[in-house]
């Protein structure tokens, strides 16, 4: 028995051994390759094999399992599918692009959903949509959705890094961001000022951009109060190395790197990037003077992500992070010539795990931590003859910041219509504002030293439970407790001269907390085929940030305070949407939305002279953000794409008990309407071409809805609009000419007051990019 059990093992053996290996490509329907494409293979016994594609689309599985397999391929951005092989021969996939309503997205429900499926307003930028646009940085990448914007209307290549922070349609607007941007589900806003490095986005990793425009509290928590951006990056490819070299005018250089490589169950992805251009002057001509240049930037960013698979149901990953960036923002003194400048340097890290486990649940779990330095010095420039001739540095300030975090997340599908999730996250941060405040004669002498900061720690617990009772409705019901905490604040300021403390010197300030419950119900009909109408009411808040509590800035002849009494945001608000498809190929979708904010933070006007401006930041009371937003994208064959999207938002006070004159003003920074619509050609044989035209209507720049700009003699910034155009070729395989450029008809355009400043003029750039892969 013995010996005719080891005659049919060493029988097995070698067959088992020799199985043919399994190659394929992976390609559109233009003909063009799909880096990154997930291809699984499935056989019989449930033995699995994954695996991603090459640069070149390619594809293969040396060592199959026996037969007979089932190949499973998907790529951000098209339908999946599915397909019975064998092994031998070469299998030709071809993946047709996947409809809005089609796209599978994480960010809504913290779980693989199909957009179609979900109650919410979420928009997702696929891999060609980011191509498709000239822009070096991804908030002007962002900017063709209408609800996207920023805290300014210049692009973050100019821009103070305390005015990028992001508002969705409207809620908020401020330096901080009302809005959680993640990196791969990491957290990405500056933990010491809640506002986001644009510059600090690997645009060249990035596979797609998922943007959910609802309120996402009582999921995400802190900072989701107006909704969530997560970057996905792209995932290790075998073999894969690409560079991408541009110039631009203003003296703008780029480079961009990426590696790849997938060794059996190892992968690794690593991109670097480096950028700087001379920049332009940013204060309108009419009131340009003697302190005023260019406003520039120099910036580096390298990102290494590793993956490891120890089984087919394991995943895990550990992430290395650094960015450094130097800015000069514009100005400089007439006393001794230095410039107002800022610079940072951000150390980062993280890691986890992805599992399913035998019970059939999934469980998630990530740690992440980093180190930021942020300096800057601020420019006085006083009433002087002829206008900004005189100017003298007021403020330097070092902030450094450390922090830490971690989630867990597990989730189940309980029968064929129930989706139970569960999970709870925290986070630390710590940091000071290091301050020294120079003489009002010529800037050069510090006359009193502040260190003003504190710690802030938050921990929250969600559960999430999405039900089909029929098939044709799913509801959806969330809730989420946070515990926020505020402590060991201080203000400490030393007069200089005396070597004294100050009257305003306090060793301890007080401390700070509050619990915030934020549920969410919605739910989501489908009438037919076609038609899908959904709605949803949930709650949001948002805690200040270090920066809110305890730094001071000044732009121009605008003083801002800090205010160490703040409490949190809160929100209130409902949606209902239809999505619709009236024909193949032609999507629409509308949504009706009505926000409540109370005691919303704003940057309030507290004291006027004629060479100084002060506002506090205070809780305001309550406002109102409430609107339409549609949207609409027609697929014309494989190659044409083209997309609209409008919004139109009301934001108004509705109540401040210490001003009653400012109920029924206009929030600042938010036009009553905003417009874009792109048009993309992408054929990689002969052309790729991408068009685009943003519309921002008229906005407010301060709190009392007055200030107007030269020539103007209605109050705020005026509408403007500007065209975008890019093209890439193919010269060979693994090698691309590109160009692009923006505002494409100079159009000037207003971005603040006090003084004037303007926007982008025309940048023009082009390249190429190499691509070399398996």
């Amino acid at each position: 028995m013995l010996a005719a059990l080891l005659c049919v093992l060493l029988a097995v053996a070698p067959a088992a051994a020799t199985q043919a290996p399994i190659t394929g490509s992976v390609r559109d329907t233009s003909g063009g390759a799909i880096a990154g494409a997930s291809v699984r293979l499935e056989a019989a016994g449930g033995h699995a094999q994954q695996t991603q594609t090459a640069a070149d689309g390619r594809f293969r599985f040396d060592h199959p399992p026996s037969g007979p397999y089932q190949l499973i391929v998907s790529a951000p951005g098209f339908v999946d599918r599915h397909l019975a092989v064998a092994a031998g021969g070469p299998v030709d996939v071809v993946l047709t692009p996947a409809g809005p309503l089609e796209t599978v997205t994480v960010t809504p429900t913290r779980t693989d959903t199909r957009l179609g499926s979900v109650p919410a307003s979420v928009s997702v930028l696929t891999r060609q949509d980011i191509e498709a646009s000239p822009a070096v940085a991804a908030d002007d990448v962002l900017r063709q959705l209408p609800e996207f914007s920023l805290f300014r209307r210049s692009s973050s290549l100019v821009s103070h890094p305390t005015t990028q922070g992001v508002s969705l349609r409207g809620i908020g607007p401020s330096g901080v961001s009302r809005t959680l941007v993640l990196l791969d589900g990491i957290p990405f806003n500056d933990p010491f000022g809640g506002w986001v490095y644009w510059t600090r986005v690997p645009l060249d990793s990035l596979q797609q951009i998922e943007v959910v425009d609802s309120p996402s509290s009582s999921l995400y928590g802190n900072y989701a109060m107006g909704g969530v951006i997560d970057l996905v990056t792209r995932p290790a490819t075998p073999r894969t190395f690409e560079v991408r070299s541009q110039y631009g005018n203003y003296g703008s250089p780029e480079l961009d790197l990426l590696g790849s490589s997938v060794r059996g169950r190892f992968g690794v992805l690593a991109s670097g990037r480096l950028f700087r251009t001379g920049g332009y002057p940013v204060v309108a001509p009419s009131e340009r003077g003697k302190v005023d240049n260019n406003a520039a930037v120099a910036f580096g960013q390298g990102d290494v992500k590793l993956d490891f698979n120890p089984t087919d149901n394991v995943r895990m990953f550990a992430r290395g992070g650094y960015f450094g960036e130097n800015r000069q923002n514009g100005k400089a003194s007439t006393i001794n010539g230095a410039e107002e400048a800022n610079d940072t340097r951000w150390a980062s890290g993280s890691g986890g795990l992805q599992a399913h486990l035998p019970d059939g649940s999934d469980l998630q779990a990530s740690l992440f931590g980093g180190a930021e330095r942020f300096h800057s010095t601020f420019l006085a420039v006083p009433p002087a003859t002829p206008p900004r001739s005189i100017g003298r540095m007021s403020l330097d300030q070092h902030v450094p910041a450390t922090y830490t975090g971690g989630s867990v997340q597990w989730s189940k599908t309980l029968g064929t219509a129930q989706v139970l999730t569960a999970g709870a996250d925290w986070n630390w941060v710590q940091g000071n504002s290091h301050e020294d405040v120079l003489d009002s004669t010529t800037g050069t002498h510090v006359i009193l030293q502040r260190i003003s900061g504190g710690t802030q720690r938050n921990v929250g617990a969600f559960v999430e439970d999405v039900l089909t009772p029929i098939p044709r409705l799913t509801v959806t019901a969330s809730a989420r407790l946070d515990h926020w905490r505020k402590y060991d604040a201080h203000n400490l300021e030393t007069v200089v001269a005396t070597g004294r403390p100050s009257a305003a010197n306090a060793p301890v300030l007080p401390e700070g907390r509050d619990t915030v419950a934020s549920p969410r119900i919605a739910a989501m009909f489908r009438a037919g085929d076609r038609v899908s109408i959904w709605g949803d009411l949930g709650t949001g808040f948002r805690a200040p940030t270090l920066n809110e509590l305890y730094r001071q800035f000044r732009v121009g002849t605008v003083l801002t305070l800090p205010n160490d009494t703040l409490g949190p945001e809160r929100l209130v608000g409902g949606e209902v949407g239809v999505n619709v498809q009236p024909i193949r190929n032609l999507t629409w979708r509308t949504t009706w939305f009505d926000d409540r904010i109370h005691d919303a933070v704003a940057n309030i006007t507290i004291a006027t002279t004629p060479s100084l401006i002060t506002r506090q930041r205070q809780n305001v009371g309550r406002t109102r953000v409430w609107g339409v937003q549609t949207d609409v994208e027609y697929r014309l064959g494989p190659s044409w794409t083209l997309s609209a999207g409008y919004l139109f938002e009301h934001a108004r006070v509705t109540d401040f008990a210490p001003d009653p004159s400012l109920v029924g003003k206009y929030l600042p920074e938010v036009p009553t309407n905003r417009a874009s619509a792109r048009a993309i050609y992408a054929n990689p044989r002969f052309l790729t071409f991408g068009a685009g035209v943003q519309v921002v209507g008229r906005q407010f720049d301060d709190d009392q809805n007055v200030v107007t700009v030269p020539g103007q003699q209605q109050p705020g910034l005026p509408a403007y609009a500007v065209v975008n155009l890019t093209a890439s070729r193919r010269v060979r395989p693994g090698f691309d000419v590109f160009a692009g450029v923006q505002n494409l008809f100079d159009h000037e355009y207003f971005v603040g007051t006090l003084p004037t400043t303007i926007g982008s003029p025309r940048l023009i750039s082009a390249g190429v990019q190499m691509r070399i892969g398996r």
